[in-house]
């Protein structure tokens, strides 16, 4: 290939959706270093008279969370909520099963919800599904929720929180259809534990929102069954299905690895086929919506995950590169396409642990795919926009030809802000791109970036934190309707408008 070339062609009235804010959510869970020497280290010289890091507090502000998951992910399916409250040196300290380490409960629902309010994000708790019965689960929505007056609220009162935490999301358990789950469960008898523990919990507050434990991937036995039986159970007393989806280049497949759009989409349409199919069999006018609670580029995947029975072991600490920040930018981009059915999503995890965030006692590092997230969660607003995109094509042994170019966009009416996010899949070809407005165009562009290098390994390090990160670009000027721009290969462009 060479002289390639391409147009993007946006239309202010051509929408999608409205994109939800809660798209750009994480997760954070009892693993590793997620929370103990990561959100929480009383030990470090960043940490507030809290335990909480101040440095990572201002990195996750930075990019922008609107809510955060916990506590699990597979350590929700053994854990007790009431060991994590009370005074600090009444907790138990436990085994956890689930990562092989031992728990100390330092950090557990208020910590939680007090780090939320200090990130700005709304809390999404899990309740246990597993070892957990559905009174358990009542329990955690009358203490959280209920203002006072009854033994579970006035406990909280007695904590320390006299105010309500007002949690309002709220997931039914983590991937029950997975045989390492504690307490796994059928479909048949998940779905019918699922429902009595939200109609109670939803009795308690009835303005809560509930998540269904969807397939835990794609390759899961099960899948797509286990999503349509769990769903004709509980659809009523449900106002999300989850999903959950880890990728890697094990395979060093880079060309395939980069059209990861083509897989995410293909999943999304698969559950968004089975929403319909079950709302149209129940005959039901109440609606249920994709909640995409655990993504990320996961390397470390099915290898030993075991903590040998210590604190905050060092567990799936991944190392993340160029590659991976543009499979994140494309996975961001479905996001936006998707907006129609997909209103919730929360990347696995925050911090240490298969994060762009590390985090030693003293310092603090930012991995590539940080500044494509932070870029995106801050700057699309709005309604998405269905773009379309005229790209020369890329060959792939996984996925066929596909466009070079992966495109979505962002229009707010209110505050004419217009965003535009590229990423250019090729390995070796720069592409000239005019970028066409078909109604009103812009006044100016505001701002352009770029995430973008020669090497597809380049990584951050605490040596050279800067290796790939975003920088502004010089845009042009307007002609007309019309922006033009060279994209340089594996790169990742935003451009923004008003």
């Amino acid at each position: 290939m060479s002289n390639q070339k391409a147009q993007i062609l946006l239309d202010i009235h051509r929408t999608i959706a409205p994109i939800s804010p809660l798209l750009f959510g994480g997760f954070t869970e009892h693993m590793g270093r997620c929370i103990y020497e990561g959100v929480y280290d009383p030990a470090s010289p960043h940490a507030d008279e809290r335990g909480l890091r101040k440095d990572v507090i201002a990195a996750l502000r930075e990019q922008a969370y609107t809510v955060i998951r916990y506590p699990g992910g597979n350590f929700l399916s053994g854990y007790n909520w009431l060991d994590g409250v009370g005074p600090k040196d009444q907790r138990p300290h436990r085994r956890d099963l689930a990562w092989q380490s031992l728990e100390t409960n330092q950090f557990g629902t208020n910590e939680f919800v007090e780090f939320c309010a200090a990130i700005d994000a709304a809390p999404m708790l899990g309740v246990n599904m597993g070892t957990g019965d559905i009174q358990s689960a009542a329990n955690l929505v009358d203490y959280c929720n209920t203002p006072g007056g009854t033994y579970w609220s006035d406990l909280r009162i007695k904590h320390g929180y006299a105010k309500p935490h007002n949690v309002r999301y709220w997931c039914v358990g983590n991937e029950m259809d997975g045989p390492w789950q504690i307490g796994h469960l059928d479909a048949v008898a998940y779905g019918n534990k699922a429902l009595e523990a939200a109609k109670m919990m939803k009795w308690l507050d009835p303005t809560i929102e509930t998540v269904l434990c969807g397939s835990s991937g794609d390759s899961m036995p099960t899948y797509p069954d286990w999503d349509r039986i769990v769903l004709e159970i509980a659809w009523e007393h449900m106002n999300y299905h989850s999903m959950h989806y880890y990728i890697n280049n094990k395979a060093g497949d880079t060309a395939s690895y980069l059209a990861s759009a083509v897989r995410f989409e293909h999943f999304v349409d698969t559950m968004e086929g089975t929403l319909r199919y079950v709302k149209a069999k129940r005959r039901s006018t109440h609606d249920v919506y994709l909640s995409w609670d655990e993504w990320q580029v996961w390397h470390s995947i099915g290898s030993a995950l075991g903590g040998q029975w210590t604190e905050a072991p060092h567990l799936a600490e991944d190392i993340y590169t160029l590659e991976d920040a543009l499979v994140v930018a494309q996975w961001l981009n479905v996001f936006l396409r998707k907006s129609h059915v997909l209103k919730v999503a929360c990347v696995a995890q925050i911090v240490n642990v298969i994060s762009w965030l590390h985090t030693r006692r003293d310092a603090l590092l930012k991995q590539p795919s940080f500044y494509v997230f932070k870029l995106v969660s801050n700057m699309a607003r709005g309604d998405a926009l269905d773009v379309l995109v005229k790209a020369p094509l890329v060959d792939t042994q996984k996925h066929g030809e596909v466009p070079a170019l992966d495109v979505s966009a962002s229009f707010d009416a209110e505050t004419q802000q217009g965003a535009l996010f590229v990423v250019n899949r090729s390995q070796t070809e720069a592409i000239s791109t005019d970028i066409i407005w078909q109604s009103e165009a812009p006044r100016q562009v505001t701002g352009a970036y770029q995430v973008a290098g020669a090497d597809v390994k380049a990584v951050n390090t605490y040596e050279h934190p800067d290796t790939v990160v975003s920088r502004q670009i010089a845009a042009g000027q307007m002609d007309g309707n019309t922006l033009s721009l060279r994209l340089p290969p594996l790169s990742f462009t935003v451009i923004s408008t008003r």
